[in-house]
């Protein structure tokens, strides 16, 4: 597969630019009671609307859930009118990043606020540096308006690893020091990544993200890596790059992902930017590019222009590359392979939390439902996570993020978009609370 033109490697970052026990509450988490009441609740425990329900939040869990006429408003609850709404878990972004430590703070936690602006209450941030898992303490404190964080530690690559002994160190000093899961670059030979896959068994430490190209999918999936993000390794493993996919080869392996446990973060909308397939004039016209920096939008749309003048752009190649990531996340979808929500942002065009908005649209036209689409962002995610909390449905025991909609998202996905409010961990933003932050946001980047 014909890799964009700048290395993904640099583009990746604006570096570069069942239920289990419920865990003790966290300082700084709301202490009274809010009741969502009269809402129409999509649970994600079924398909479907459950209408005129009342749900109690207390701290950072949902504590009582059923119909409004039977459930009691606690007290000095503060009550949120749901008549005609629509209450869902909040979504998440499977492959998104947080800025380095290098980055302004204020920079740092406009990124964090974006996501949540746009209903991405938990971010698996997926290129790790020094400082991060201290943020995510100040996240989960309640002391910045934030996604619930988890992290993968530095990314192991052809630069940052060197040999086997190289990667089965690095493996157990992340496991140290604490993060989340490993992040797989592009660059490992066979005998490093393997290496790392063994080691990380033996730690207890799960690894996800590319697939090295010395690896290739079928044997990243017989070591045991658990997501394959971008849809990384399956049109090279099909050899359809050039060509239409072969029908069999599809079905024999998503039969293999499937019964192995692969988890599968598309990010459908941003590779169509960094194939070169998606038309600059409307790339420019996104309303959200006004949060980001100036300087960063520019380099952005200058990106674009030097991949399209690239004397190795192929057009046709491109074009077949995407359509061929299409058949092939439909047809994961269709055989069982389950599906994580996600878009890489920050990242070219991809502004956080609203770029998710666009990646629905693109889950969309490969064929999945809008009960798929929001499984991806919720109970899939919920069961991703199970050894770390208890989340992805409305449901008593779960943690407290919630997004209130203004029409129904299981008749169009678009309707997700329509945020009343977005509540992470607990913690409540009004629709006033979110265009308030915004507008200091797009003020900034407009100075």
């Amino acid at each position: 597969m014909r890799r964009p033109v700048l290395p993904l490697c640099l583009l990746i970052t604006l570096g570069c630019n069942s239920a289990q026990p419920l865990p003790d509450q966290p300082t700084g988490a709301a202490s009274d009671a809010i009741a969502f009441v009269n809402v129409n609740v999509i649970t994600m425990a079924q398909p479907g609307v459950t209408a005129g329900q009342t749900v109690i939040v207390q701290g950072d869990r949902i504590v009582s859930i059923g119909p409004a006429a039977t459930v009691s408003v606690p007290s000095g609850a503060r009550v949120i009118e749901g008549a005609g709404k629509y209450l869902l878990p909040g979504l998440a972004e499977m492959h998104g990043h947080i800025p380095p430590p290098q980055a302004p703070a204020q920079f740092t936690e406009d990124v964090l606020f974006l996501y949540v602006a746009a209903g991405t209450t938990t971010v698996r941030g997926m290129l790790g540096h020094e400082g991060q898992l201290e943020l995510k303490e100040r996240a989960k404190s309640g002391e910045i308006v934030s996604p619930n964080l988890y992290l993968a530690g530095p990314s192991f690559n052809g630069n940052t690893i060197n040999s086997p002994e190289e990667a089965v160190a690095k493996v157990r000093q992340q496991k140290r020091e604490g993060w989340d899961l490993l992040k797989v670059h592009p660059g490992l030979t066979r005998a490093e990544y393997d290496a790392m896959a063994r080691t990380a068994r033996e730690e207890g430490i799960r690894f996800g993200g590319h697939v090295p190209a010395e690896v290739g999918l079928a044997h990243a999936i017989e070591m045991g890596q658990e997501t394959m993000d971008h849809v990384d390794g399956y049109v090279e493993h099909l050899e359809a790059e050039e060509k239409p996919v072969d029908e069999q080869r599809l079905a024999e392996i998503v039969r293999i992902s499937r019964e192995a446990g692969v988890w599968i973060v598309p990010t459908m909308a941003l590779w169509e930017t960094l194939y070169g397939t998606a038309d600059l004039a409307t790339l420019e016209s996104y309303s959200e590019l006004k949060y980001m920096p100036r300087s960063q939008v520019s380099q952005w749309i200058e990106a674009h222009k030097a991949r399209l003048a690239h004397p190795q752009f192929n057009a046709a190649i491109s074009r077949n590359v995407i359509d061929n990531r299409m058949k092939i996340l439909q047809a994961l979808n269709q055989g069982g392979v389950r599906i994580l929500m996600g878009t890489d942002a920050p990242q070219q065009f991809s502004v956080p939390g609203f770029a998710l908005h666009r990646e629905l649209e693109r889950m969309s036209a490969a064929g999945m439902t809008p009960w798929d689409i929001l499984r991806s962002g919720t109970v899939n995610v919920g069961e991703y996570f199970r050894e770390h909390d208890t989340f992805g449905m409305v449901a008593k025991g779960h943690r407290a993020d919630l997004l209130l909609v203004d029409a129904n998202p299981l008749d169009d996905i678009a309707n997700v978009a329509g945020l009343s409010g977005v509540m992470t961990r607990g913690r409540w933003l009004s629709r006033g609370d979110i265009d308030t932050r915004l507008a200091q946001i797009a003020a900034r980047n407009a100075e």
